[in-house]
């Protein structure tokens, strides 16, 4: 991976001509001329600070006339990194400069730069990664999310996933079998791809990153300022309706696939939505859908967000996801749980979560959506009407339904009927009672039967989401972690390479 800061030295058509030229003027000077002076000296090496040179993760595309295109693999030097999200950078080796996603690049030489380091990820995202569309012997490293400085070896072996704790010395180096050592990560890859020396296989190629990073807003022009004209949006595609708007595909500035969420007139005033919307763009976070811009100069509204290929899990269930099985399924799960603990440490309260509310894109990659529109249409009095259509009842808490009092502990208990869609590929929750059947019973003590196919385990996750108390109910950090290792016992299901070499 070298980031070698070097320039060819000299032109040799310039070369050719000056050697041509000299000798015209040999046949043609005077006895008293001197000799033809020799070649300029050739450029120096372009000087760079090893600290400015980063090496691009992914490809990149200009959404504007400010940014800078990049392929993997490119070096860029860094000319002005202050802006967290969005760097100045040039093109090493050439004159182009722009604006780049300060999240596409690592620094040269860096553990970041190595295709098979995937940054601080669960075991379970480890296995989706390894398992979509690489052979066996793929392979990542990844670092410990609870031991910071941890590494472990996920290693694809036949159609199941191997890890391997990776140890480090005390003296400084690593290793997984305690009679062979490396002096750094790259060395144990190294040679582990030379041979499997232990391991259930020899590691090949390093595991295909299926989740693009999301850039800080659309580009820097925008971050901060996202009220965008109206006229810089194209819609091209209906993707849905529902009872506050249309969802469309959408272009904007003629470079970048958007989804635009058109509210109907009069579903809220201005004032109110730009004040949620300005807190809703400051929650980033993977499994979120992100707020790039709005248009609120005249009607109707535009929200404007990240586009996902498969659009609601409620439509994807009913579809192509019928096909999924119950360990993607549960991944799923454990996505939305991700999404919903991070609203969970900033104090937010989505009060709408539901399958229909959760975005899938390639890779069964899921993100919670329309986080905080509940509340500004609540102010507005479109939910008023608890016994209506319009009001969620079977997804929402007693406590809700009943006081209007909402917490992040009804946003737990939506969860728990959310897990009840997932299991059974979208069915309507409380098959065959209508909503005032369902609050009547509910408040009686009444809860959905274990669905058909759906672990014992998994029914229990859900019965702790829907505790009569919300105090009793669990945190999203803890249904996180629950789903994320609910086909994992621990320390079992590390290998041990010293222990296959008995």
């Amino acid at each position: 991976m070298g980031c070698t800061a070097s320039k060819e030295s000299g032109n040799p058509q310039q070369a050719k001509q000056n050697f041509d030229g000299s000798s015209q003027a040999a046949r043609t000077r005077s006895p008293t001329q001197s000799r033809a002076l020799p070649p300029p000296p050739p450029e120096p090496e372009e000087e760079v600070d090893e600290g400015q040179l980063y090496q691009a993760l992914y490809d990149y595309d200009a959404r504007t006339e400010d940014d800078l295109s990049f392929k993997k693999g490119q070096k860029l030097k860094i000319l002005n990194n202050s802006d967290g999200d969005w760097w100045q950078a040039q093109l090493f080796g050439t004159s182009k400069t722009g604006y780049i996603p300060s999240n596409y690049v690592a620094p040269c030489q860096s553990i970041e730069a190595e295709e098979w380091f995937h940054g601080k990820i669960p075991r379970q995202k480890a296995e989706r990664i390894i398992i979509s569309n690489n052979d066996p012997g793929a392979f990542l490293i990844r670092e410990s999310e609870s031991k910071p400085g941890d590494y472990s070896l996920s290693v694809r072996d036949g159609e199941n996933v191997k890890h391997y704790r990776i140890r480090t010395l005390d003296e400084g180096g690593f290793y997984i079998a305690r009679r062979v050592t490396f002096k750094d990560l790259a060395e144990l890859v190294q040679h582990y791809r030379e041979g499997s020396d232990g391991l259930c296989t020899r590691l090949t190629k390093p595991a295909k990153h299926i989740e693009m990073p999301d850039t800080g807003g659309l580009s820097h022009k925008t971050k901060d300022q996202w009220e965008i004209p109206r006229d810089s949006i194209k819609l091209r595609r209906k993707l849905g309706a529902g009872q506050f708007g249309d969802v469309w595909e959408g272009l904007w500035n003629g470079t970048t696939q958007v989804a635009v969420k058109t509210l109907k007139p009069n579903t809220m005033s201005v004032e109110d939505f730009m004040a949620e919307a300005t807190i809703m763009k400051q929650l980033r976070h993977p499994k979120l859908i992100q707020l790039y811009a709005v248009c609120t100069d005249g009607e109707p509204i535009y929200i404007v967000t990240e586009l996902m290929k498969h659009g609601s899990l409620l439509d994807y269930l009913h579809d192509k996801g019928r096909a999924l099985r119950l360990p993607q399924l549960v991944d799923m799960a454990a996505q939305i749980a991700a999404g919903m603990a991070y609203l969970e440490a900033q104090n937010y309260i989505h009060r709408d979560l539901a399958a229909r509310n959760v975005l899938v894109g390639e890779n069964n990659i899921c993100k919670v959506a329309d986080f905080g529109l509940a509340r500004v249409i609540e102010r507005e009095n479109e939910y008023t009407a608890r016994e209506g259509a319009k009001f969620p009842i079977k997804w929402t808490s007693p406590e809700a339904a009943m006081l209007n009092r909402f917490s992040i502990k009804s946003d737990v208990w939506s969860f728990g009927v959310l897990l009840t869609e997932v299991i059974t590929y979208g069915r309507i929750p409380y098959p065959g009672m209508n909503n005032a059947e369902v609050l009547q019973q509910v408040e009686k003590g009444y809860r959905m039967p274990i669905p058909q196919g759906c672990p014992e385990l998994l029914y229990t996750i859900m019965l702790d989401c829907w505790k009569a108390a919300p105090e009793d109910r669990p945190t999203f950090e803890t249904l996180q972690w629950r789903l994320e290792d609910f086909f994992v016992s621990s320390e079992a299901n590390y290998n041990e390479a010293d222990n296959i070499m008995q």
